[in-house]
C-alpha cells in the first residue's frame, strides 16, 4: 500500500522493541506485533508437539492460524473441572463452571504496542477430547451405520453458526445482562438455571477485562515511553468504557467484538465474523466526523483487530435491501490494514453484479502482490439464486454471508452445522463395489453399480439425518452454546439453546466429499472395462484387494489413472461428477421438513486425509488409505494445458444449487500471478461466478519455495497457504498436511 503520512506526533522519538531501536510509529508497532507473532507460534507449535496423543496433537496443528498464544508452562496450565467419571464435562452448570473457572484464571495479555488487549490460548471444548460426546446419550446402533459409510456425523461439532455483532454493541454487556433478567422473569421458573449461567458467563469475561484493566495500570506505571504510555492510556480508557457500556467509537467497538471473540473462541472454537465493513461503518464514519479519528489510526487500530485472531470476514456485496453495493471507505482500508499485516487472513470479498470495480481490482492486486491467499471470492449470484430454492426471499438470502471456511451463515439468526458433517462418496463406492462383485445373481456393470450406489447413498443420506437430529436433541446436554446464544434472535427470548429450539432457522449443511475420486473411477470402469474391453471386472477386482500391487497391478493402475477424468471437458467423468452431484442434492433437499432444511454442498475441509484412511483402494488408480479428492476439485493432475479455465468450469458443472458452497480451490504459480496479469485473474474470477460458482480458494505460491519448505518447515515461519477455506502457516502443518499441499501444488 502507499505509505501515508500519519503521524500526529513528533516521531523523531524511538524505543526499543526486541533490543532494536525503532521510530515509534504505527509501522514499527505493528512490525513489532508481527515479530511477537511469529515468537509465539513457534512456542505454540513447540507445546503441540509435546501432546502424546497423534490424533489430539494433529487435530491442534491442522487448523486455522487462530492467533492464540502459548499457554504457561506444563505444570501451571488450568485444568478441566470433570462432572463425569470419564474425565470429561457436560451440560450447562459443568460448560458454566468450567469457562468462569477459566476465565477467572486466564493469563493476561497487554502489549504496549497494541491498540486492544486481550488474546487467547486455551481451547475449552477439545480440552475434553477424546470424550466430547455425553456418553449418557448415546447412538451405538447408529454409530455403526455411520461408520460403515466412513460419515463425519457432526454429532457433538461446536458452534460452526455466526452471532449477530449488532446485539452485542447495541445492548453492551450490562444491555445483555438486562435482557437476560427481563426474559428470565418471564419464562417461568425451570428456565431460571438457564438465564443465570448465562449471566455467569458475562460476568466471568467481565471480571476478564477487569482483570486487564488493572494489568494495564500496572504496566503503565512502569512505562517510561511517552508514545506506550499514551497507548495504554488509551486502552485502559477503551475497556473502562466498555466494560458495562455498548461502545461509542470505532475503537471501543473493535474491542468489544474483540472481548466477545475472544471468549467465544475460547468456549468453543467461534470462529465466525460477519459483514465487516458495514458493522463498523457507523462508529468510523461519526469519528471521522467529529475529528477523533484519522484514517491513520483507523488503519493501524484494524491492524490490531485482524492480528487478534484472523476469523472469517466478509467485505462488499449487496445491500439486503436495495441490492447495491456496500462497498464504502472502511472497505479499503481494511484491505490496507490487511496489506499492512500481511500475514494469514481470513477475507472474503462478496462479488455481484454492482460491485465497485476499483474495489474488486485493489482485491486482486492484493491477492497477486502479498500472495498470502487473501482475500477470498464468493459469488453472490449462485448463492442467492441457489438459498431461494429453499422458499427464503432474495433479501434473507443476501444477508445469508460468507463468514467460515466454506460457509454461509444468517448471522444471529440460523444453526447450520456448517463444515461438520461429511459424507464420504468414495467409502459409498467402496461398499457399492464390493457388493457387485461378491453378487453371483448377474454380471457387473456401471449402470448396475450406479444403481446399487444410489441405494447406499441414499442410505447414507438417511443416516447422517438421523445423526444430525440426534445432536439437535440432546448437544444442549452435552456443550450448550453459552456465548453464542448471547447474540443470537431467539434462545434469550426464549429460554431455549439455539441447538435445541431457540434458532429462527435450521439450514442444515450436508457436505459431500470425494466427488472425484468416485467420479474418476467411474469413468475409469467404464471406459477401460465397457468401452475399450482393456481389462476386466475380476482383474480390477484383483487388483484393488492387493493395493495395485505388482508390474501387473501397476500397468492396471496406471491404465486407469490415465482414463477421462473429472475436468477434462465434456469427458466420462465430468458425466459422472454431474449425475453425483444432482443426486446427493435430490437426496439431501428431500429430507427436509417444516422444521429443517437440510442444504447440500460439496467440500471435504481437511477431512480429505482421515477420510481417505477409511477407504481401500478404487478403481481410479488411488491407492489403499491416500487421501481423497478435495472437496468439489477434480484430482491434482487432471488436465495438463488450461487447468485453470478446465477448473473453473467443471466445478461450475457441479455445483449443488441451494446456497452452500462447492469451492473452486486454485493454485497459481507467482509466474502467472504478477499485477500485469490481474485482469486474467479477474475474468476467471468473474466466469466462474457466471457459470454459476460460489467460492474461490486461490494461493499464489512458488512450487520450489514450497518444497523446500515442506523438507524444513522451520526455516519458513512466515510462509501462509490457503489448505482448504482456511489459511495456515505452513511450518504448523503436519508432515502428511504439508504433503497434501505441496502434491496438489506441484501437479499444476
Amino acid at each position: 500500500m502507499n505509505k501515508r503520512n500519519r503521524y500526529n506526533y513528533d516521531n523523531t522519538d524511538s524505543l526499543l522493541i526486541g533490543g532494536e531501536k525503532k521510530s515509534l510509529n504505527y509501522d514499527a508497532m505493528i512490525s513489532a506485533l508481527l515479530a511477537d507473532k511469529t515468537r509465539n507460534r513457534a512456542r505454540r507449535i513447540e507445546q503441540l508437539n509435546e501432546i502424546e496423543n497423534p490424533d489430539i496433537r494433529e487435530w491442534y496443528l491442522n487448523q486455522d492460524d487462530y492467533g492464540c498464544l502459548p499457554m504457561p508452562a506444563a505444570g501451571s496450565r488450568w485444568q478441566i473441572i470433570p462432572n463425569h467419571k470419564n474425565g470429561s464435562f457436560y451440560g450447562i452448570d459443568a460448560c458454566t463452571e468450567n469457562f468462569c473457572d477459566l476465565m477467572e484464571k486466564h493469563p493476561l495479555y497487554v502489549n504496549p504496542d497494541d491498540a486492544f488487549a486481550g488474546r487467547w490460548m486455551y481451547f475449552l471444548s477439545a480440552m475434553r477430547m477424546p470424550n466430547i460426546w455425553n456418553p449418557e446419550f448415546p447412538y451405538t446402533e447408529l454409530e455403526k451405520k455411520l461408520k460403515k459409510y466412513s460419515i463425519i456425523s457432526g454429532i457433538g461439532g461446536d458452534a460452526h453458526f455466526a452471532p449477530d455483532f449488532n446485539i452485542g454493541l447495541k445492548l453492551g454487556w450490562k444491555g445483555l445482562i438486562n435482557k437476560i433478567k427481563y426474559h428470565r422473569d418471564r419464562n417461568g421458573e425451570d428456565k431460571i438455571n438457564f438465564y443465570d449461567c448465562h449471566l455467569r458467563i458475562i460476568y466471568a469475561v467481565q471480571q476478564w477485562i477487569k482483570r486487564h484493566i488493572e494489568a494495564a495500570e500496572e504496566l503503565i506505571s512502569h512505562e517510561v515511553d511517552d508514545q506506550r504510555k499514551k497507548n495504554l492510556s488509551n486502552v485502559i480508557e477503551c475497556n473502562k468504557a466498555i466494560i458495562e457500556n455498548p461502545p461509542s467509537t470505532f475503537r471501543q467497538a473493535l474491542q468489544w467484538v474483540i472481548w466477545f471473540h475472544l471468549a467465544s473462541r475460547t468456549f468453543n472454537r467461534d470462529g465466525a465474523g460477519g459483514q465487516l465493513d458495514e458493522l463498523f461503518r457507523p462508529y468510523y464514519e461519526n469519528d471521522i466526523a467529529s475529528g477523533v479519528l484519522t484514517d491513520d489510526e483507523a488503519v493501524y487500530l484494524l491492524s490490531c483487530f485482524l492480528i487478534s485472531d484472523p476469523m472469517y470476514w466478509q467485505l462488499a456485496g449487496p445491500d439486503p435491501e436495495t441490492g447495491e453495493d456496500m462497498t464504502s471507505r472502511l472497505s479499503w482500508l481494511i484491505l490496507d490494514a490487511a496489506a499492512e499485516l500481511n500475514c494469514s487472513l481470513n477475507l472474503t470479498v462478496r462479488v455481484h453484479e454492482k460491485i465497485d470495480e476499483d474495489f474488486f481490482d485493489k482485491a486482486v492486486r492484493c491477492l497477486v502482490k502479498y500472495k498470502n491467499a487473501w482475500p477470498r471470492f464468493s459469488g453472490d449470484k449462485a448463492l442467492v439464486e441457489g438459498f431461494m430454492k429453499n422458499g427464503y426471499s432474495k433479501e434473507l438470502a443476501r444477508k445469508r454471508i460468507a463468514v467460515g471456511c466454506n460457509w454461509m451463515s444468517l448471522p444471529g439468526l440460523e444453526y447450520t452445522l456448517n463444515d461438520l458433517v461429511k459424507i464420504n462418496f468414495a467409502k459409498i463406492l467402496e461398499v457399492s463395489f464390493d457388493e457387485i462383485m461378491s453378487s453371483k445373481s448377474s454380471r457387473p456393470g456401471t449402470e448396475k453399480l450406479w444403481s446399487i450406489f444410489k441405494k447406499h447413498l441414499e442410505s447414507a443420506v438417511d443416516v447422517t439425518v438421523m445423526g444430525i437430529k440426534h445432536h439437535l436433541k440432546y448437544q444442549q446436554y452435552n456443550t450448550p452454546e453459552l456465548l453464542l446464544n448471547l447474540l443470537s434472535h431467539g434462545p434469550l427470548e426464549k429460554g431455549l439453546d439455539i441447538s435445541a429450539g431457540g434458532a429462527e432457522f435450521y439450514n442444515l449443511a450436508i457436505d459431500g466429499a470425494g466427488l472425484a475420486t468416485f467420479a474418476d473411477s467411474m469413468a475409469a470402469l467404464e471406459q477401460r472395462i465397457e468401452i475399450e474391453k482393456l481389462i476386466t471386472w475380476e482383474e480390477t477386482a484383483r487388483n484393488l484387494s492387493v493395493n495395485w500391487s505388482g508390474n501387473e497391478g501397476e500397468r492396471a493402475r496406471q491404465l486407469m489413472l490415465n482414463s477421462e477424468r473429472f475436468g477434462r471437458g465434456n469427458s466420462i467423468g465430468d458425466k459422472w461428477a454431474v449425475k453425483l452431484s444432482s443426486l446427493f442434492s435430490e437426496l439431501v433437499i428431500s429430507k427436509s421438513d417444516d422444521n429443517h432444511k437440510f442444504i447440500p454442498g460439496l467440500f471435504s475441509w481437511a477431512s480429505t486425509i482421515p477420510m481417505g484412511r477409511d477407504v481401500k483402494a478404487t478403481a481410479n488408480g488411488r491407492k489403499d488409505q491416500e487421501p481423497i479428492s478435495h472437496g468439489a476439485n477434480p484430482h491434482a493432475g487432471f488436465c495438463d494445458d488450461g487447468a485453470s479455465t478446465a477448473l473453473a468450469l467443471a466445478i461450475a458443472k457441479v455445483q449443488p444449487g441451494y446456497g452452500n458452497t462447492a469451492p473452486m480451490q486454485i493454485e497459481l504459480d507467482p509466474s502467472c500471478a504478477q499485477l500485469n496479469q490481474k485482469d486474467n485473474i479477474k475474468s476467471l474470477i468473474l466466469t466462474h461466478f457466471k457459470l454459476g460458482g460460489t467460492l474461490i480458494n486461490i494461493n499464489v505460491v512458488d512450487k520450489e519455495t514450497l518444497y523446500k519448505a515442506h523438507r524444513e518447515p522451520e526455516k519458513y515461519p512466515d510462509l501462509v497457504v490457503r489448505v482448504t477455506g482456511f489459511t495456515a502457516y505452513f511450518s504448523t502443518l503436519t508432515e502428511e498436511f504439508r504433503k497434501l499441499v505441496v502434491d496438489r501444488v506441484l501437479s499444476t
